[in-house]
């Protein structure tokens, strides 16, 4: 099939490879020029070096609604686009433009986890399984009828880097299935339940910032979510920022107010945890390495090296 591709990152090149691999005729690729954003600095595969390196035409855009990308698309005649990780809206111009329409590839079982960051999201929730979907696009974001979907579980230390490596390993053999069923004509689409979609936001500094009111094993989520080479969960203890790079949830109750470093437990330090932690029934997070403003990284019993004080959510 001839087939337009709109994508970036390593998402977007896994992608571009999938429909070169299956012989597809690329006869054009879309995608962002890199960014300093942190989220987009991470698995950066480059979706132009790829074309570019299999003699495929490549145009850098931050936003699709430029006439002279349309123009492109038109003159391209592709019969199908497909789409991964492309960061902005795509208006119905582009992807109602081929015969077969847009097909876009997600990192999330949709309907849940439509939107952005979708597996640190899944793991800070406690989600117990995670995919990859790939459906037709239309006017509303992420919420076409789906075509393929595969879904891997989600282990009890799993880190979003797990996940991630389990989830991208799926995007070859989806975007291949999907674009085999849509060129025999034996694709059946399956309409998504709204009823149970949900939508994220990109993340930020602030969205890894610990609460130390959650529970303890939350915060134990958000650790692994937030796994190298992710922008790691912290706080802040005695003015500086101070990231958690290793946790679990303390054997043991604590009782208190949350945030305080209290007591050694095993290799570890318990932070008191939970919103009922003053009556003692909870665990505490047992944070085990941790990584100064500098870069140093640390047991936590070597960096705590008396207890007391606190671990607050501002200089």
């Amino acid at each position: 099939m001839r087939v337009a591709m709109f994508g970036y990152q390593t998402w977007g090149y896994r992608t571009l490879r999938a429909l070169i691999d299956a012989g597809h005729e690329v006869v054009l690729v879309v995608t962002h020029p890199k960014s300093d954003h942190a989220y987009e600095k991470i698995w950066d595969d480059s979706v132009a070096e790829l074309a570019e390196a299999n003699g495929i035409r490549a145009l850098l855009r931050n936003r699709p609604d430029d006439p002279e990308l349309l123009a492109e698309l038109k003159a391209a005649e592709p019969e199908l686009i497909v789409a991964n990780n492309w960061r902005t809206w795509l208006p119905p111009e582009i992807f109602d433009l081929p015969p077969h329409g847009t097909l876009n590839v997600h990192d999330s079982l949709l309907p849940a986890y439509a939107g952005f960051s979708p597996l640190i999201w899944a793991l800070v929730n406690g989600e117990p399984e995670v995919g990859v979907t790939a459906h037709m696009m239309n006017a509303q974001l992420d919420a076409g009828d789906i075509v393929v979907q595969r879904a891997v579980p989600v282990g009890p230390k799993d880190t979003t880097t797990d996940l991630f490596h389990r989830t991208v390993d799926l995007i070859e053999p989806i975007v291949a299935e999907a674009l085999s069923l849509i060129e025999t004509g034996t694709v059946v689409p399956i309409a998504q339940d709204r009823s149970k979609a949900s939508f994220f936001h990109k993340r930020a500094p602030r969205d890894s910032l610990i609460d130390w009111t959650w529970p303890a094993a939350d915060i134990d989520r958000l650790v692994r979510a937030q796994s190298d080479p992710y922008p790691n969960a912290f706080a802040y203890h005695r003015g500086a920022r101070l990231r958690i790079v290793g946790a679990s949830v303390s054997a043991g109750h604590y009782g208190g107010t949350p945030g305080r470093i209290f007591i050694k437990e095993g290799d570890g330090v318990v932070i008191v945890a939970g919103p009922e932690a003053r009556r003692g029934h909870s665990p505490g997070l047992l944070v085990e390495r941790v990584r100064t403003e500098d870069g140093t990284e640390l047991a936590a019993a070597d960096y705590f090296t008396t207890m007391g004080g606190y671990l607050t959510d501002r200089p």
